[in-house]
């Protein structure tokens, strides 16, 4: 009786801001917002709550009291934690152990708040958003090997386990991971992690434009020196980087190699021979200053202070150059990550004729475009995420599937989902 006197299922349901600290709660709360048709809106942290569309509900489940690390197990490589569990927190245990979440979550913390804030677990599984080593290793979906969650019935559902064999039929976190929250509030992941690399350096190239650029990083991802990073700034970010405390000018290309000290150097010395680069066309940032040079791409800092638009473009390496190309009288700023595939894309100018017009663009690329940041008054109007009419019509089937009266974040990612 004193632990029903101390849930939620037994507080006063009309707040509007509900803060569930047991899966039972949240499942309560569900029900009766399935019960009585009330949309809610499902946050922790809000690190995202910017990306997506803007939308109106009579309830808000905030799940930042909902965390802890429930287990974990160094020796076998994985974590299992609540939701609402920080990043930091995570990341903080596992650097005890030194291991890490090797799909690197974005950090958007620099970009909506002015300072780092990764979030929770819980929504950088549900944004599905990868840092710049995602060609090597994978997405974070890539890494989760169960979950527990809350359907829009309020029911409790679950998949897969704390290793990978125990993954059997439909792979649920694969569909949930990148759904915004759309479809099941996640309440308990099981993420596999790995050991930290011995040492890590970066081969920087100079000057080169962008074709060569992208030769570069082709190269480099299909050689043997196995490289976990592979990105190109343009002239007009790289004042953002000091090396050996000189200011870098011109555009660079970087490669990250990781691994034992020994294997590094031969790696990059035979990377050096594949690209066929003169001594006098690269530097070798040695383990500190290669971390912060993807650190700062990780989270994304040359953007940080911008108060305009940003745009996150994903298309096969091989068509990114005659996609920028076509960019070209947008007047876009943008770097390139993921070794070619990722392009992140700033206008100090857009409206829905332009965005439609980068949409079309992407279209043909065979990408797909996600709004990160724009104006306010364009969020109703404009759609954040690409999708064509076939993935729309599953989409819609999924939602209806999980969630059936639309309440968990409607319409965040697509009009009527």
């Amino acid at each position: 009786m004193e632990e029903k006197q101390n849930s939620l299922t037994f507080q006063d349901f009309s707040q509007s801001v509900l803060k569930p600290e047991t899966r039972e709660d949240i499942s309560y709360i569900i029900q009766e917002c399935y019960k009585k048709n009330i949309p809610i809106e499902i946050n922790c942290l809000k690190s995202k709550v910017n990306i997506g569309r803007n939308f109106q509900t009579e309830k808000t489940l905030n799940l930042s009291n909902y965390k802890g690390i429930i287990e974990y197990k160094p020796e076998e490589l994985y974590i299992k934690v609540k939701s609402g569990t920080s990043i930091k927190e995570i990341k903080d245990e596992l650097n005890k152990h030194n291991q890490q979440l090797a799909f690197e979550p974005n950090d958007f913390g620099p970009l909506f708040k002015g300072n780092h804030d990764e979030g929770s677990i819980g929504g950088v599984i549900s944004c599905n958003f990868s840092g710049p080593r995602r060609f090597k290793v994978g997405s974070a979906r890539d890494h989760i090997l169960g979950f527990q969650g809350v359907n829009g019935r309020g029911e409790i559902i679950k998949s897969g386990g704390t290793v990978v064999k125990n993954v059997t039929g439909y792979d649920l976190s694969k569909i949930l991971s990148g759904s915004f929250g759309t479809l099941t509030v996640l309440t308990e992941i099981s993420i596999k992690v790995l050991p930290k690399p011995e040492s890590s350096k970066t081969l920087v190239i100079k000057n080169p434009h962008l074709m060569k650029a992208l030769d570069y990083l082709n190269i480099s991802l299909s050689s043997s020196s196995d490289p976990s990073g592979g990105v190109f700034y343009p002239e007009y970010f790289t004042n953002h980087f000091t090396f050996n405390d000189l200011t870098y000018e011109g555009p660079l290309t970087a490669v990250r190699i990781e691994g034992p000290k020994e294997s590094i150097d031969h790696r990059i010395k035979n990377l050096c021979k594949e690209l066929n680069l003169d001594l006098n066309e690269n530097l070798v940032l040695e383990n500190e200053q290669s971390r912060i040079l993807w650190e700062r791409t990780r989270t994304l800092e040359v953007f940080s202070k911008i108060k305009s638009n940003l745009l996150r473009i994903v298309v096969p390496s091989s068509e990114t150059f005659d996609v920028i190309k076509q960019l070209r009288p947008f007047e876009p700023k943008y770097f390139i990550d993921w070794g070619g595939s990722l392009i992140w894309l700033q206008l100090d100018k857009i409206n829905t004729k332009i965005l439609n017009d980068i949409r079309k663009i992407v279209n043909k690329g065979k990408g797909y475009l996600t709004v990160i940041k724009i104006e306010e008054d364009l969020k109703a109007s404009v759609d954040i995420f690409s999708v064509d009419p076939v993935r729309y019509k599953i989409s819609e089937k999924l939602k209806k599937s999980f969630d059936p009266k639309r309440i968990l974040n409607p319409g965040k990612m697509y009009s009527g989902i």
